[in-house]
């Protein structure tokens, strides 16, 4: 057993998949009010397909076996 590494962008959901995944939906989008970057950030998510949540937890379990196998060195850009 390894410790998890304290912040590893290799291991972030939000790093690998749901930042990049909301940068290409939301490009180009100009918000007037606060409340509608939050409108249009919660309407991407909940239009997530059931095989794109599958994909991101497939891709960050194989990212934390990865993990294991490097003993927590950051592999991201390799």
């Amino acid at each position: 057993m390894i410790s998890h590494p304290p912040y590893s962008p290799d291991l972030s959901p939000n790093n690998f998949f749901t930042f990049p995944r909301m940068k290409d939906l939301l490009r180009g989008q100009r918000f007037e009010y606060p409340e509608a970057v939050v409108e249009a950030y919660e309407s991407a998510i909940l239009s997530t397909s059931t095989s794109d949540w599958n994909y991101c937890f497939s891709d960050w379990f194989a990212r934390m076996e990865k993990c294991i196998k490097l003993n927590g060195e950051y592999f991201e850009k390799q």
